[in-house]
This record gives C-alpha cells, sequence and structure tokens, in this order.
C-alpha cells in the first residue's frame, strides 16, 4: 500500500510504501498523482520511504514503475528512496542514467535528512 504523507506540497510527493506494493498503488494513487504535479509544476520531487513495513512490489506494480519513470524520464528533479532491500542502492544508480534529475539513497535512520532533502 502507499499513503501519500501530509508533507506532500505542490511538486513534492512524500509518499510511504507498506506491504507489498500493487498494481493498483501505482495506477490508482501515485501515478495520477505524478501526472498531476509533473502537468502543473513541469517537473516532479519524489520521496518514497520504504521504512520497516515494506514487503516488495508485486512484478506489474514494478512494471509500472518502470514504465511510468521511463516515460517520464525528464520530469523529475529529484528522485529518493528511504530504505527498502539492499539492492535499492544499486537500482537507484542505474535509475540515475536514465532520470536527468538528481538521484538519492537515504537509509532509515537519515529520514529527517531526506525530508529535508526533497524540499530543498
Amino acid at each position: 500500500m502507499i499513503k501519500i504523507v501530509p508533507e506532500s506540497k505542490k511538486n513534492v510527493l512524500i509518499a510511504k510504501a507498506e506491504g507489498k506494493l500493487t498494481n493498483r498503488d501505482y495506477t490508482e494513487i501515485l501515478i495520477p498523482r505524478l501526472e498531476f504535479i509533473i502537468n502543473n509544476y513541469g517537473k516532479a520531487r519524489l520521496l518514497l520511504d520504504m521504512g520497516d513495513q515494506f514487503q516488495g512490489w508485486q512484478a506489474s506494480a514494478l512494471w509500472d514503475d518502470t514504465r511510468f519513470g521511463l516515460t517520464h524520464k525528464n520530469s523529475f528533479e529529484k528522485m529518493g528512496v528511504i530504505g527498502g532491500p539492499i539492492w535499492i542502492d544499486w537500482g537507484m544508480k542505474i535509475i540515475s542514467l536514465m532520470i536527468s534529475g538528481e538521484i538519492k539513497s537515504f537509509p532509515i535512520k537519515d529520514r529527517q535528512k531526506a525530508m529535508d532533502w526533497i524540499v530543498t
């Protein structure tokens, strides 16, 4: 499940991932919010918090994530993740080769640092 956190404002979207992310999380929550931001502000700043409750993706959800990112590769000013599986750091490095914006990953202990980074 994806929850949009209250600190999300203007072109900043901060989402908390809990449990296993589904296709529905992307098609009904995350993608519509990102499309709204891109259409109204030009570029989005996305921070996905994959803290202690995150359990991975359904294959269709991971594909939605990848497809949206590649389709909108020039639509992100900043993109970051907090926590998540160990391979997320490598994934973010690969994404940084395809996305024009600034890409960072943060350990869970640096959650506040990530929140400050996404808004500045």
